[in-house]
């Protein structure tokens, strides 16, 4: 018997393993074309990106009701940076059973962790408010760090200031990043791109401190560098207790261009 409250979510939280959890593709668009994420296969450098219709949302909410769902808790990337939770919201107001919408305030791993506490504690039998605290409460302590070759995907699209951008460029400086209230931000600026990845490492296990941590390396054709650090965050870090190398999609590599190395770290606890 399923779950009485159903998980939904969308493509941008790139999780492998869907048990439980609905997901609602992103739109990728190229040439007057659009598609859903997962079916682009063309030049990230001229692609934009789209959220879904609020249509995509009501027709899934439906079809979760109609299957038994009493409720739903929908888990969006960060508000921020995409219309998606929006387009939830929008939907939700005529939907058939009870919607949360949670904005992650994140993206990637740094909403597929919130989303996969939910689908946990739906799975386990929770009513819909427990189900979303959850989500709220693994978003809350959930970090994201990540490294991209040029500032210039993350300019074009909008997603960072232009003052970075040009600093960047200026000086050939590699860029690490964090997302702070939401947003994209510069966290520091290192000369090289193996420095860079050093200290993404560091930043990681200063974030995992002591505790019980899973740990997600997000890559962008970088599959090599990915799974070269998460080996050795496992050996650095005393509490992980699951490390993943997850690929990202289109969606994100039409803002930050490929060579993206992302860290998030999230309590196990």
């Amino acid at each position: 018997m399923p779950p009485s409250v159903a998980v939904v979510t969308d493509s941008t939280a790139y999780l492998s393993d869907l048990s439980g959890i609905t997901m609602v593709p992103m739109q990728v668009i190229s040439g007057g074309v659009t598609c859903d994420e997962g079916d682009f296969t063309g030049d990230l450098s001229t692609a934009t990106t789209s959220r879904p219709a609020p249509s995509r949302f009501a027709a899934c909410y439906a079809a979760l009701a109609t299957g038994g769902a009493a409720g739903v808790v929908s888990i969006h990337l960060s508000g921020e940076l995409s219309g998606t939770a929006d387009a939830a919201t929008l939907a939700a107001m005529d939907a058939p059973v009870p919607v949360k919408v949670i904005d992650s305030r994140s993206i990637a791993m740094g909403l597929g962790y919130p989303v996969l506490a939910a689908a946990r504690a739906a799975s386990a039998g929770a009513a819909l408010p427990e189900v979303a605290a959850a989500a709220r409460r693994c978003a809350t302590a959930t970090r994201t760090f990540f490294y991209v070759d040029t500032l210039e995907y993350l300019r074009r699209g909008g997603r960072i200031g232009a003052a970075a951008t040009l600093v960047g460029s200026a000086l050939m400086i590699k860029p690490l990043l964090h997302i702070v209230d939401g947003r994209i931000s510069l966290l520091e600026k290192v000369r090289t791109s193996g420095r860079a990845i050093a200290r993404l490492e560091d930043l990681a296990v200063q974030a995992a401190g002591k505790g019980a941590v899973e740990v997600a390396v997000q890559h962008l054709g970088a599959r090599g560098r990915a799974e070269d650090l998460a080996e050795r965050l496992a050996e650095r870090l005393p509490g992980v207790v699951r490390t993943a190398v997850v690929e990202m999609g289109a969606v994100i590599g039409v803002h930050v261009g490929p060579g993206m190395l992302g860290l998030t770290v999230t309590s196990a606890g």
